[in-house]
């Protein structure tokens, strides 16, 4: 996991990350980074970078409901932020291969998060990959009634 596209997804997660831990619009913070300092941000990375933005509510939607007992608030803000560019690259980016978007969020993981991140990543996104046929070109409102109902034994803390 060292490709270009693979260091693109680590420096969106970065971003989204400074983004939503300074309370900004993460394409400002793109923008910023890009005037203050001599770093390049490929194209792949903007694109990442714009998608997550501008998906937004539909992507946390989708992960909210696939978490399984876990709320966005609980996750921890890595994870949370590897797993929207992981559902954007599965349900909105048909270039990359469903097992590449999640291979690559679970390697962000590994390299990024907690050792028990990478299993959560891969749980969430591989729910969201069994049930996408159901998601893609649906309303957004339609992701919440798609998900099974949460067994009586599982409190569910959303």
């Amino acid at each position: 996991m060292s490709g270009a596209r693979t260091k693109a997804r680590t420096r969106a997660v970065e971003i989204l990350f400074e983004a939503e831990q300074r309370g900004e619009d993460p394409v400002n913070v793109l923008e910023r980074r890009r005037k203050n300092s001599q770093q390049l941000f490929g194209a792949y990375t903007e694109e990442l970078v714009r998608g997550v933005q501008l998906r937004g509510p539909e992507i946390d939607e989708a992960i909210q409901t696939w978490a399984r007992g876990w709320t966005l608030e609980r996750m921890p803000a890595v994870d949370r932020n590897i797993l929207r560019l992981g559902a954007w690259e599965l349900l909105f980016n048909d270039d990359v291969p469903d097992t590449v978007a999640v291979d690559e969020a679970v390697g962000l993981a590994k390299t990024l998060s907690t050792d028990d991140s990478p299993s959560f990543i891969n749980g969430v996104l591989g729910r969201l990959q069994g049930v996408k046929p159901m998601l893609v070109d649906l309303p957004s409102a339609t992701i919440d009634a798609a998900a099974p109902a949460a067994p009586e034994s599982e409190p569910r803390t959303d």
